[in-house]
């Protein structure tokens, strides 16, 4: 590591401990030359997942860009941002375990479509009608028929929340 005062490479660790976030070391190092001392973080290199777009582009996958799908769905229902969030941090963690870097965005849809039914009805037909692009009423009222033959979801909501009239 270079020393940030006088650019000698020789240096020696005084201190090491997690960081707050438990993401990094923080290893706090004094120059053998200048006896400076400077702060430095080690952490854990991840390769980026990429998303494969329907069109054959590709673009590293966006927690935000997921959740503000999730969040316009779920508009004006009373589910939690809990529920949302626990919902990301358990697709990424998905992500970043399996052995695929590259990840088509279809993969990634069917799983938010498959969690928000499992939540609640409307939420899912409000991101379905919106991923699966449908072309006509006739492909909205049948998504609406076949999610009404299977019951309406499990309704996992937050704490205390009730139905809107």
């Amino acid at each position: 590591m270079k020393c940030p005062f006088c650019g000698e490479l020789d240096n020696k660790v005084i201190d090491s401990r997690l960081s707050k976030d438990g993401n990094a070391i923080r290893r706090r190092r004094e120059c053998i030359v200048c006896t400076r001392r400077f702060t430095t973080y080690e952490y854990v290199e991840e390769i980026p997942t990429m998303i494969i777009k329907k069109d054959g582009r590709r673009e590293l996958f966006s927690r935000d860009k997921v959740r503000s799908g999730i969040q316009r769905a779920c508009e004006k229902r009373n589910i939690s941002m809990n529920i949302i969030e626990e919902f990301l941090d358990e697709l990424e963690r998905d992500l970043r375990e399996s052995e695929e870097k590259e990840i088509p965005s279809s993969a990634i849809g069917e799983k938010v479509m498959e969690r928000l039914h499992q939540i609640d009805g409307i939420a899912y037909v409000r991101f379905a009608s919106v991923y699966r692009e449908f072309k006509d009423v006739n492909e909205f009222v049948s998504e609406l028929k076949n999610l009404s033959n299977k019951g309406e979801g499990s309704e996992v909501r937050g704490q205390g929340e009730q139905d809107e009239q």
